[in-house]
């Protein structure tokens, strides 16, 4: 059985337990452990996105691509609330498969670091009709992220269907095991 909107939010919630972990050790590190990190978000927009790239982005997607390929089985979140990321077939990702799917999942969250690097360096000069227009086209990447389960048999998201991936609920074991079960 497919798992909807609602398992999946849970699932990620559980996630961005871990990722808020993340970003404390590393706020912690660049306020008193090395204060030097802080100078790599005042340069330019692409340096301070570049940053923002390999110590959050890369770390956070990694841990993903890996969490949810077979390696890993699944995320902390996933694992808690017994979904998985399948192919079209019921099979386990590959680390590759799940390494394209999280780049797509992460398309709008990069965008907006993107955006919001860019914006900080406006200061009082008019946002730029192109930052509206990527702004807009952000939030139009959300809504159909999250609206996508809402409409598709398999309950996917766009980057679900992009990629040709679903997630399922987990048969629980001891289920699959009673007597006058299809499996027993």
């Amino acid at each position: 059985m497919n798992a909807g909107f609602f398992l999946r939010l849970k699932a990620f919630l559980f996630d961005y337990l871990l990722i808020l972990a993340y970003m404390l050790v590393l706020a912690v590190f660049s306020m008193f452990l090395i204060p030097s990190i802080q100078q790599l978000f005042t340069g330019s927009p692409a340096s301070a996105q570049l940053a923002g790239f390999l110590m959050i982005t890369l770390p956070v997607s990694l841990y993903f691509t890996l969490a949810d390929s077979r390696i890993g089985g699944g995320s902390f979140g996933k694992r808690i609330i017994g979904i998985r990321v399948m192919d079209l077939d019921g099979r386990p990702l590959s680390v590759l498969h799940s390494a394209v799917r999280t780049a797509l999942k992460f398309v709008p969250w990069e965008l907006s670091h993107f955006l919001v690097y860019r914006l900080m360096w406006l200061g009082d000069d008019p946002v730029p009709v192109g930052y509206m227009i990527l702004g807009g086209l952000i939030y139009a990447l959300i809504g159909a992220y999250i609206a996508a389960p809402f409409f598709t048999k398999r309950k996917q998201s766009v980057y679900d269907l992009a990629i040709r991936t679903e997630v399922v609920r987990l048969e629980n074991a001891a289920d699959e095991q009673k007597p006058g079960s299809l499996t027993a």
